[in-house]
């Protein structure tokens, strides 16, 4: 069995032709987790249902039943619970928080025969663009161990890349799927917040987050994404009447944005690129954008610190996570999180809670939030205009070597392209763009587009024709 060539498209076809079981398939990637593992860290756990479940789903196969999803193995991020299983969220204040729930996504996919593999590293609480803030080290990159697989859902896009598993789900808070999916040479969707319930999903920024596929293919995550997409009861924010859109066939190409700090290298990627699509009848159009990526940038480092500094008041060692002795109630807070949370989670939580302050408030989270609805209303215009979709890199540079990025700063930057999709959001997707040159390894780059809200078909289309023309 050939797993490095296999699809969720083609091992579907496969299960259903009886040329392999799903029993099969799974050993074949568990086998494979085995040996790649230990020197890419991309998996905390291996379930050890994986193969029941895999048994189950031949069952169904047996019986006639058949889908597109039944008996195809995947990885999950550590922050979406998994009933019975652990889901730590890459920290160590959860690292005996055993789901008593399934996620949304988790219960829809099960519903499909999905056999979930394992659960993959992560940035602590899904903040950072490395792994490097794990509590369980760092996912390396499969295409150069010297370099990091991106973050926050490392894990998840090394698993993929490595062919420790068919697809995977991660989350999406400023470009935690996309940059590791560009940086791993994998496809990665950001979809419409609002298409794919977070519910199950340890939250970090609540009006951020959305829960989005990693693939091999554009194909493969238009699969994924049509089956975990849906309004639900159990969360609020879900579209209730969510339909996915095509739109027409002018991509916008911010130039105004790519003069400076772009590797000149992952420029002319994306100008191939760019002109390839005009073969496939699509018009380049030059735009600038109203608003430079860096207020973005510090609009999102407000506004997600905040949530996130809200979101883990409930860490406390009493309510949920691990609990250090302390003499008074107020010592065991203290000396949970001060044990239980990284540095990165910390200067987060300090930031939020800042910007959150009596005095502070209007100054920063305030202004925030009025700079977010402005960035909102520029994109939708440039939308209105008659763009279709807006192009840029995923990322100015391709993977980065550990310890190279060791200032929060210079790590924030890492998202300067992604944010903006979490702002507003609207979809996104990095697709597969070539490799680069890199201390004598070639290194995956993405190509990123950002459509109107609820216009997914629009990425999965011009993202196939991109992968024709590569």
């Amino acid at each position: 069995m050939d797993i490095d060539n296999l699809t969720i498209e083609s091992a579907s076809k496969g299960l259903k032709n009886k040329d392999f079981s799903a029993v099969e398939l799974t050993e074949a990637y568990v086998k494979n987790i085995e040996e790649k593992n230990k020197d890419i860290n991309a998996y905390l756990e291996v379930f050890d249902d994986a193969l029941d479940i895999a048994c189950q789903s031949d069952k169904r196969i047996q019986s006639g039943e058949s889908g597109k999803l039944l008996g195809v193995p995947i990885s999950i991020k550590d922050n979406i619970l998994i009933d019975g299983h652990i889901s730590s969220a890459g920290s160590r204040i959860l690292e005996s928080h055993r789901a008593t729930y399934d996620a949304t996504v988790v219960s829809k996919l099960k519903e499909r025969g999905v056999v979930f593999l394992g659960r993959t590293n992560m940035d602590e609480f899904a903040m950072g663009s490395s792994t490097e803030n794990s509590a369980y080290g760092v996912t390396l990159n499969p295409h150069d161990k010297e370099r990091v697989s991106g973050g926050s859902s490392g894990g998840s896009s090394a698993s993929v890349s490595m062919n420790g598993a068919l697809a995977s789900l991660g989350s999406d808070t400023g470009g935690s799927i996309r940059q590791p999916a560009s940086f791993c040479g994998v496809v990665g969707l950001k979809p419409t917040y609002g298409a794919v319930s977070r519910s199950g999903l340890i939250a970090l920024g609540s009006s951020l987050d959305q829960i989005g596929p990693i693939t091999k293919t554009v194909k493969d995550a238009e699969i994924l994404f049509e089956a975990i997409k849906g309004n639900d009861k159990k969360d609020s924010t879900t579209l209730e009447n969510y339909s996915s859109k095509s739109g027409g066939k002018v991509v916008g190409v911010p130039r105004n944005i790519l003069s400076d700090g772009v590797d000149k290298d992952v420029l002319e990627h994306f100008d191939k690129t760019l002109e390839s699509l005009k073969k496939f009848g699509y018009e380049i159009r030059d735009i600038e954008l109203p608003y430079k990526p860096d207020t973005a940038l510090a609009v999102y480092y407000i506004i997600m610190p905040a949530e996130a500094s809200t979101n883990l008041a409930r860490f406390d060692g009493i309510r949920y996570g691990k609990k250090v002795e302390g003499g008074s109630l107020f010592e065991d807070y203290a000396k949970s999180r001060e044990t239980g949370f990284g540095e990165e989670t910390k200067r987060r939580i300090v930031l939020g809670t800042y910007v959150l302050s009596a005095g502070y408030y209007d100054a920063y989270y305030g202004k925030a939030t009025s700079l977010r609805h402005s960035i909102t209303k520029d994109l939708k215009g440039i939308f209105e205009s008659g763009i279709d979709l807006i192009a840029t890199p995923t990322t100015p540079s391709p993977s980065f070597k550990i310890g190279e990025k060791s200032d929060p700063i210079s790590m924030y930057l890492e998202d300067i392209f992604t944010v903006s999709a979490n702002l507003t959001g609207m979809p996104a997707i990095s697709i597969p763009n070539g490799e680069v040159d890199r201390d004598g390894k070639s290194l995956p780059v993405g190509f990123q587009m950002i459509s109107p809200h609820m216009h997914e078909k629009s990425l999965f289309d011009t993202g196939k024709d991109i992968e024709a023309s590569i």
